[in-house]
């Protein structure tokens, strides 16, 4: 995380107690069978790729931003009023570089070892 490499974290340890790695629980998974459009598809693959920190839980942030994003693929105009909700989507699935400090994945070799083995 960056604030530990920073630092930050021990400048201002409260802003950071609360902060926890996310538990992915079900994986993003597939683009919805309702979106039919190959950009809006491509970006959603493009985001589940980018992005392995999201789960379930975003797919309905995920397809407005797949939207978003799949019309600028195919080059279609987009209001800036598009861009702007594009923007607000992405900072919310922390794909920004500001909200992407804020997402902590856990390490493969951390999360393949046994927790219970620290006991034994």
């Amino acid at each position: 995380m960056k604030a530990e490499a920073t630092g930050r974290t021990a400048h201002d340890p409260k802003r950071y107690k609360l902060r926890r790695e996310p538990v992915v629980t079900q994986p993003l998974g597939s683009p919805p069978k309702w979106m039919k459009g190959k950009g809006q598809i491509e970006a959603w693959n493009t985001f589940a790729r980018d992005l392995p920190w999201l789960n379930r839980s975003h797919r309905a942030f995920v397809s407005i931003a797949a939207e978003m994003q799949g019309r600028i693929i195919v080059g279609e105009e987009l209001p800036v009023s598009g861009y702007n909700l594009l923007r607000i989507c992405l900072g919310q699935l922390g794909a920004t570089p500001t909200d992407s400090s804020k997402v902590s994945m856990p390490d493969d070799e951390a999360s393949s070892k046994d927790p219970s083995s620290k006991y034994f």
